[in-house]
């Protein structure tokens, strides 16, 4: 894992725990999730079609890949 990420939605709707993930293939995102009691994870919220899942993999990864001017402690909440 290479960063946890915030995503706020029109000023209205916030989703937490995104994951950055470095694979083989490189970069991707994860969801955020919960384990059930039978070991599996399911996505407590996800996009609904793929067209809006690259939407934001593609916002996310772009952010994630840009140098970070800020110093420690500036971020905005």
């Amino acid at each position: 894992m290479k960063a946890v990420v915030s995503l706020t939605i029109d000023d209205c709707f916030a989703v937490h725990d995104i994951k950055v993930i470095e694979s083989q293939n490189g970069l991707f995102i994860a969801m955020p999730s919960r384990k059930t009691p039978d070991g599996q994870f399911k996505d407590i919220a996800h996009p609904i079609n793929s067209e809006t899942r690259k939407f934001l993999e593609k916002l996310i990864l772009e952010n994630y890949n840009e140098p970070d001017d800020e110093e420690p402690g500036d971020e905005t909440p």
